[in-house]
């Protein structure tokens, strides 16, 4: 091994600190300082909780979940209420198999059952069908007053229908039609 292979030993005094000439009193204000700057840290550490998610316990069931059944059966209750306002619109017995036309519309209702929004959301195109269904919908409002809870914030219930035409332009509704008939006659 040759002499620059050699590293020559540390030779630490008593009361010297690690920094090169650092007297003994400059060692205990720094690790003063140190200390303190810890202690900050922690204290600002500490008050930075982390807020731990809600027990499955306390979790409180989706609305739509609560609520389904009673959607289900209100949009029975408001489909009634249509067939019985638009009596001659109503298509008796099986729907066909080809129906002519589905429209889906996009409805708003108050508190008290007012339509106070309406609009085809969804359609073939068949503008008598469309405004058949809007028609059927308008003549039928009030609708029966929803449910409380179904309500949202400022007291309305969005809800969406399908009317479904057969060829003679009679309908019935999603919410409570016959079965369709299953062969083209």
């Amino acid at each position: 091994m040759g002499q620059q292979d050699v590293v020559p030993a540390r030779i630490v005094e008593p009361g010297c600190s690690d920094f090169c000439g650092a007297s003994p009193i400059m060692t205990y204000r720094f690790k003063q300082a140190h200390i303190g700057c810890s202690i900050a840290l922690l204290a600002t550490l500490a008050a930075c909780t982390i807020t731990p998610p809600p027990s499955a316990l306390e979790t409180p069931k989706p609305a739509a979940a609560v609520a389904g059944a009673t959607l289900d059966q209100y949009k029975v209750r408001v489909a009634q209420h249509i067939f019985e306002r638009n009596p001659s619109l109503v298509l008796k017995g099986t729907p066909q198999a080809m129906l002519r036309s589905l429209v889906v519309v996009a409805y708003t209702v108050d508190r008290n059952g007012r339509v106070i929004r309406s609009s085809v959301y969804r359609t073939n195109g068949d503008d008598e069908a469309e405004a058949t269904a809007l028609a059927s919908l308008r003549r039928a409002s009030p609708l029966p007053a929803p449910p409380t809870r179904l309500l949202d914030g400022n007291g309305h219930l969005d809800l969406f229908e399908g009317w479904l035409f057969n060829d003679n332009g009679q309908f019935q509704l999603r919410s409570a039609h016959s079965p369709q008939a299953t062969t083209i006659d």
